[in-house]
């Protein structure tokens, strides 16, 4: 395929002002929705096959998410859309000011592997709902998935306005020495920073979804119950490998005995006494990725599985005990089944050292001190997260979802979405009816009078 043909072929299309209108726009969401529909079973089957997903978690995790996504934006969109009117200073009497959404035009997604269906495509109906055209670059490291995402955007859509472009890592390169008009990027972060620096060459802006090591912090309040089955439930779904899955568990001294004991009890409940067995688990998604996760279980003290399948690409879940700051396992994301554990006497110590790392993308707190709550949310920074609870925030439509540093730029879901993949452009309507001599050079009182009206 020609990329860069390609992209000028998007481009014009673009600007033919095809995309533009409202009916056009909610044609097109629909259009996907009835697709996925359509495809649902060969769906989960591709899913099955790259990652081990089962229907339950393939389903909810990767095919509602996008139902729930376009339902809300076809019924919102229209107010969207809609100039929204500002207020006016008394300096500019006469005038009216508004903010006009706009589509940038070509837009670029590159998707990760982790989820990679549902991340392929909750960017790309922000990119449809602001009126945008659309390359989609799927993840080789799920081919299944990447082909019948081809497979289906290119049977429903004209290229010029949205198609796939499958291949490994010299087509991202090549995809990024384009010219587009807005790059959205899922993935690592070193991965990231690549995208930023090629974007910049270009003055493209870009949105970046990428990740870092999310905390759930378990205070002796919480309700321990709870918390063990709701951390176990958010740390090993799709095997940990989700981006806001908690990295590390950071837990009171007084409460760790019994909320490791809840939490071994919890994982059995999900998976079973033996998740290798586990129809329902899934699994790493390829050797590179296994051999990474691999030496991890040697740091701290194995508290709770660590038994593996190379062969079959399976590590049961695990938690870590006795593990310091220092040990390779807390150098960077895990990205994996396996949660370490540290140890905590104060809330201000849990502060200070969170705070001493680079801002993570998620943080969850458990607790019942509305005090503490408002400490850990006030005083840590982080992209988005969830009290009493992990994970949910991102169900949250109308919540943005994004991270903040080193852990992304720009956020996205429902309205964010759209606000991602438009241009705000402020525009004021001066009147013609009467003119102002004060605002010109020359006036006799015109300073005065600016100084009065703008103090």
């Amino acid at each position: 395929m020609n990329i860069p043909s390609l992209i000028e072929q998007q481009r014009a299309y673009f600007n033919t002002k095809e995309t533009r209108p409202i009916s056009f726009r909610i044609a097109q969401l629909k259009k996907l929705k009835e697709k996925i529909e359509k495809h649902e079973d060969e769906i989960l089957t591709a899913l099955q096959s790259d990652l081990h997903k089962s229907e339950f978690e393939s389903y909810t995790t990767e095919i509602a998410f996008l139902y729930a996504e376009i339902s809300m934006m076809v019924k919102e969109l229209e107010g969207w859309m809609k100039p929204e009117k500002v207020k006016t200073p008394v300096s500019h009497i006469g005038s009216k000011s508004y903010i006009y959404k706009e589509p940038y035009g070509v837009s670029l997604v590159i998707a990760p592997w982790n989820y990679p269906f549902q991340l392929a495509l909750a960017p790309v109906l922000g990119a449809i709902a602001a009126g945008n055209t659309v390359i989609l670059k799927p993840s080789e490291l799920t081919p299944h998935v990447s082909s019948l995402l081809r497979e289906i955007i290119n049977e429903t859509f004209e290229q010029s306005y949205f198609t796939v472009v499958e291949g490994a890592v010299e087509v991202s390169q090549e995809l990024l020495e384009q010219k587009f008009d807005i790059i959205f990027f899922t993935g690592s972060v070193p991965v990231g920073k690549i995208v930023m620096e090629k974007a910049a060459k270009q003055l493209t802006p870009v949105v970046l979804e990428l990740g870092g090591k999310s905390p759930v912090i378990v205070d002796e309040t919480a309700k321990l119950d709870l918390a063990a089955k709701r951390i176990a439930w958010g740390k090993f779904i799709n095997a940990g490998q989700t981006c806001i899955a908690p990295d590390y568990l950071y837990v009171h001294r007084d409460v760790k005995p019994e909320l490791l004991s809840k939490l071994k009890d919890a994982i059995q409940e999900l998976y079973g006494s033996k998740a290798l067995d586990n129809e329902e688990y899934t699994h790493i998604v390829n050797q590179k990725h296994f051999d990474r996760l691999f030496p991890y279980l040697e740091n701290g003290e194995l508290l709770y599985g660590g038994s593996t399948n190379r062969d079959q690409l399976v590590m049961e879940p695990t938690i870590l005990d006795h593990i310091t700051w220092d040990d390779p396992v807390m150098q960077e994301e895990i990205f994996g089944p396996i949660l370490p554990v540290l140890t905590f006497d104060s809330l201000d110590e849990v502060v200070e050292k969170v705070r001493s790392k680079e801002k993570p993308l998620a943080l969850y707190y458990f607790t019942e001190d509305e005090q503490r709550e408002n400490t850990i949310l006030e005083q840590i920074p982080f992209g988005g997260g969830c009290v009493n609870d992990t994970i949910l925030h991102v169900a949250n439509p109308h919540l943005p979802f994004g991270g903040v540093g080193p852990s992304g730029t720009g956020s996205y879901h429902g309205k964010a979405s759209f606000d991602a993949f438009s241009h705000r452009k402020s525009i004021v309507h001066q009147t013609t009816k009467f003119d102002f001599s004060f605002r010109y050079p020359g006036s006799k009182f015109g300073l005065s009078i600016i100084k009065r009206l703008l103090k």
